[in-house]
């Protein structure tokens, strides 16, 4: 891990749905005890509105988010990478922790669609935080 705080990096194909959710997650619930990235290997326009809208429901506001290109800088900057669906369009550099969460894609999902999606991201970011030993945030 870096010295300073643990770095995570959320990788979809988008960065419109998922990654945008976990990165959300994990920055609220890490206060500013990490450092929180978010990238897509062909990142959407916009952020699905959908997601949006579930995020709200969970008291997060991501509307001003926008989707990002992945950069092999992102990654070298980076302790923890997690993707999500994006294959082999993810750049890999040994020395870093990949997990790959497999979750369904939200694209083109309603919000009822995407609150499962949302609650198990959610669950997912609590346990990760509990890896990096950091308390989650109220």
């Amino acid at each position: 891990m870096s010295e300073t705080k643990p770095s995570v990096l959320f990788v979809c194909v988008h960065n419109a749905g998922r990654s945008q959710m976990a990165a959300a997650f994990l920055t609220h619930l890490g206060a500013d005890r990490v450092q929180v990235r978010s990238a897509g290997s062909a990142p959407a326009s916009t952020v699905n509105p959908a997601v949006v809208e579930a995020m709200r429901e969970s008291g997060i506001d991501i509307s001003a988010e926008a989707p990002k290109v992945l950069t092999t800088e992102a990654v070298q900057a980076s302790d923890v990478v997690i993707t999500m669906g994006c294959g082999d369009a993810c750049p890999y550099f040994p020395g870093k922790r990949y997990l790959d969460w497999q979750l369904d894609d939200p694209a083109g999902q309603g919000v009822a669609a995407v609150r499962p999606i949302r609650d198990e991201i959610e669950r997912r970011i609590r346990g990760l935080l509990a890896e990096l030993g950091i308390e989650p945030a109220a």
